[in-house]
């Protein structure tokens, strides 16, 4: 058997990511720090429960929070914040679940907020053995509520989820106030906004550690100290298997402290600069009309859309995306707006230098010459 053990990946396709964070194109990229911790994390032992601790506190006093812990990812935040919501830290009945016999466990939601990130969310829900009830407005929310049958209300912020946002959010936790349950706000890619979101009261946030914030895939958990120890107790039961790896704990104590080292302003005045160039570039070309706008969700940098007329390029916007993702390198691009005739761009994840590469692969296929 060889000293060493020959690490060549199999040939992949590289990726150009102007979709933002998207699962199916490897989220982000994480620094090379991050990368380091989680390497040294790899080839030595430790104690796993002294290192969530560890990084709950940091969490905690980055965010503002009461109280922080990290579950495998974002999916599984959202599964074991509702089981927490149900059984609470109860040994007996965290072994009993899924089986929610005897608890309460109805989820209010907000029928608009029903997303899809790969999974539903109501599949999510459903797996910690709740029942998901999606309400056409929060009047509807209110009359479900008062039936008395909620463990807690889940709110969603996303582009995903139309009219999604701090208004909403608010008067769902006033709804959720007035009937004495939990509130659980799902803003997964919302990690610049962290301070501003736990201040607005959620009594259980979840995000994504590998969106903005660029660690392993982990779920990060910031809220009320009793509802985040029984979120953690649930990775004794249903959440076994959603337990975070102590790489993914070390990366997201790597990331935390590097981001402590970038102004959000710098952050974000960086983005825009990108915008600038590609929208630029498309500007020009035929058959294109280019829109900027705000990240729906305050986060600080613009989005692009680009309107593409058919009869002008050749080509429509779903031959677009098709040809965008079978080419090498990959092209990610916002697909969800396809339908309408427009492709999505969010360049976060774009380097500098990969500009000129991607206003060209974009020019190529929509046949500027």
């Amino acid at each position: 058997m060889p000293d060493v053990i020959p690490s060549t990946p199999p040939t992949l396709k590289r990726v150009i990511n102007a979709w933002g964070t998207p699962t199916p194109y490897g989220v982000s990229r994480s620094d090379a720090a991050v990368a380091d911790a989680v390497a040294q994390m790899l080839q030595r032992h430790v104690v796993v429960a002294d290192l969530q601790a560890l990084v709950g506190r940091e969490l905690a006093a980055w965010s503002g929070a009461e109280s922080a812990c990290v579950t495998h990812c974002g999916a599984a935040a959202v599964t074991l914040a509702v089981a927490a919501c149900m059984a609470g830290a109860d040994a007996g009945r965290v072994a009993q679940l899924p089986d929610s016999t005897d608890m309460r466990r109805r989820v209010v939601m907000l029928a608009a907020q029903q997303v899809h990130y790969g999974q539903a969310i109501t599949q999510a829900v459903r797996l910690a053995g709740a029942q998901a009830v999606p309400c056409e407005t929060p009047t509807d929310m209110a009359v479900e509520l008062a039936l008395g049958t909620a463990c807690c209300v889940l709110a969603v912020e996303s582009h995903l989820a139309a009219g999604s946002g701090p208004a909403t959010t608010g008067e769902l936790l006033a709804l959720a106030r007035a009937a004495g349950v939990p509130l659980l706000l799902d803003a997964a890619a919302q990690d610049w906004r962290v301070q501003e979101l736990v201040a607005g009261g959620a009594d259980l946030l979840l995000l994504s550690g590998q969106k903005y914030l660029r660690s392993p895939t982990a779920g990060l958990v910031l809220g009320r100290a009793d509802l985040v120890a029984a979120l953690d107790a649930q990775h004794g039961g249903i959440g076994r298997g959603m337990k975070p790896t102590k790489e993914a704990l070390a990366g997201v104590l790597a990331a935390l402290r590097l981001r402590d080292n970038v102004p959000a302003a710098d952050w974000r005045a960086a983005q825009q600069r990108k915008v600038e160039v590609v929208a630029a570039s498309a500007g020009g070309w035929p058959g294109v009309t280019v829109q900027r706008t705000p990240d729906p969700q305050g986060n600080g940098f613009d989005r692009l859309s680009l309107l593409i007329d058919a009869a002008v390029t050749g080509v429509d916007a779903a031959r677009v995306l098709a040809l965008l993702r079978g080419g090498d390198p990959v092209v990610a691009v916002a697909p969800h707006r396809v339908a309408q005739g427009r492709i999505g761009l969010e360049l976060t994840a774009v380097d500098d230098g990969e500009l000129p590469e991607l206003c060209a692969l974009l020019a190529a296929v929509l046949n500027v010459n």
